[in-house]
């Protein structure tokens, strides 16, 4: 589990690459996580990948990015997450919005 510094500013900018396996493919998982990451003015890309997995980067405020991948936690209706590896990067501020990948 990810700790946090009580001093942490929430507003900061963050990156987390994740990807999230599980029954996440045919069950609108990309479509549910684009309209989700806008919602929280997130941005970034979620893509499938050839394995079945689910691969997405959000880039936003630090507690908006934690939003989402909360969310990708538990996914849409329909899918099965059975797990999402989280990689934190520095941000670089290269996306204009959020969009699917094909």
């Amino acid at each position: 589990m990810l700790r946090r510094s009580p001093t942490l500013d929430l507003a900061m900018p963050r990156r987390a690459h994740v990807i999230v396996t599980g029954r996440v493919q045919g069950v609108g998982f990309r479509f549910y996580t684009r309209e989700t990451a806008r919602r929280c003015a997130v941005v970034g890309f979620v893509r499938n990948l050839p394995d079945g997995r689910v691969e997405a980067v959000f880039e936003g405020e630090d507690a908006n990015v934690e939003s989402v991948v909360t969310w990708c936690r538990s996914g849409p209706p329909g899918s099965k997450v059975s797990g999402v590896e989280r990689r934190d990067e520095a941000p670089t501020g290269e996306f204009a919005e959020f969009h699917i990948e094909r």
